[in-house]
């Protein structure tokens, strides 16, 4: 991976962070208490700031892939 490929995910995985955190935030404005902790229950790992920095975030080059399959077919 480049810096650039990089720069663009951790972008990516910041815009997922804040709108994680966002929608928890307005299920729980909405009264929607229900909702908000199932929602915090899919999105626990992007909600918690102690895991965030140490969560792996996987990643795969659809090129990338694609071009193996062709060569291993």
């Amino acid at each position: 991976m480049n810096k650039r490929e990089a720069r663009r995910l951790n972008k990516q995985r910041d815009a997922i962070y804040d709108w994680s955190c966002d929608r928890f935030q307005q299920l729980i404005k909405e009264d929607r208490t229900d909702d908000a902790l199932a929602f915090a229950d899919e999105y626990y790992e992007w909600l918690d700031p102690e895991q965030l920095d140490n969560e792996e975030t996987l990643y795969f080059n659809a090129d990338e892939l694609q071009e193996y399959y062709e060569f291993m077919r």
